[in-house]
């Protein structure tokens, strides 16, 4: 028996995950200047690209860093209650990766190893491990 897979096109791909983090941008109450370095990208492009008529195409890294992204907010929500989720990203961390930085500034810095490298922390914590 057949299995029909739908496939996205990359503008739709696109435009799901910028959909996804505008919203997780809006919850963690991220500044412009916060949300553009996390996606790397411009002032101007980010402004750009939270718009539902956006048409610009995202690097690989981009999307990786947006699916990176998500998947540190879904860690998050799924492991704390609400006002820490929310806050916990934008929060003075002591925790090894982190020397007493919020994560947001070690992952802009970071870059997206740094990003990759909190979800995988986040990921062990929610695991047990």
């Amino acid at each position: 028996m057949p299995i029909a897979a739908r496939i996205r096109q990359p503008v739709q791909v696109n435009a799901i995950a910028l959909k996804a983090y505008a919203r997780i941008v809006d919850a963690w109450a991220l500044s412009l200047k916060e949300a553009a370095a996390l996606a790397d990208m411009s002032e101007s492009t980010w402004k750009r690209a939270r718009k539902p008529d956006f048409t610009g195409e995202l690097t690989k890294d981009q999307l990786l860093r947006l699916s990176a992204v998500i998947g540190i907010y879904k860690s998050l929500e799924l492991y704390f209650s609400e006002p820490l989720a929310r806050g916990w990203f934008s929060r003075p961390n002591t925790g090894p990766l982190f020397g007493g930085l919020r994560p947001v500034d070690t992952a802009i810095e970071g870059g997206l190893p740094q990003i990759l490298a909190i979800r995988t922390y986040l990921d062990a914590l929610r695991g047990g491990a």
